[in-house]
């Protein structure tokens, strides 16, 4: 193999690397973000997991955010507005990967 080759793979598999652990924490911010959620609702422990859980899955119905935003909207109605929610997002975005890098 060339260095060029060399390169070329090492550049592939960073990316795959970066792709997996932005999916991880997108996975781990939705988690959050449902357990905030149902804490604003007053859910009870296994409710509240069972809740995170359908926010992780509302994450697949499209591409982009909104689909996460929209069905945490819908459940909070008066308890927290769009702007809130994408504001807590980009919190505990920051915090989910925070937590990945120390589980590596």
């Amino acid at each position: 193999m060339t260095t060029f080759d060399d390169r070329e793979n090492a550049f592939e598999a960073k990316f795959a690397h970066d792709a997996e652990m932005n999916f991880k924490a997108e996975a781990r911010r939705n988690k959050l973000l449902g357990l905030w959620a149902a804490g604003l609702m007053g859910k009870s422990e296994d409710e509240a997991a069972e809740y995170a859980r359908a926010v992780i899955k509302a994450d697949f119905e499209e591409a982009g955010h909104d689909d996460v935003v929209r069905k945490v909207a819908a459940d909070l109605a008066d308890l927290a507005d769009e702007a809130t929610i994408r504001a807590k997002m980009d919190e505990l975005l920051a915090l989910a990967k925070a937590q990945l890098m120390t589980e590596i």
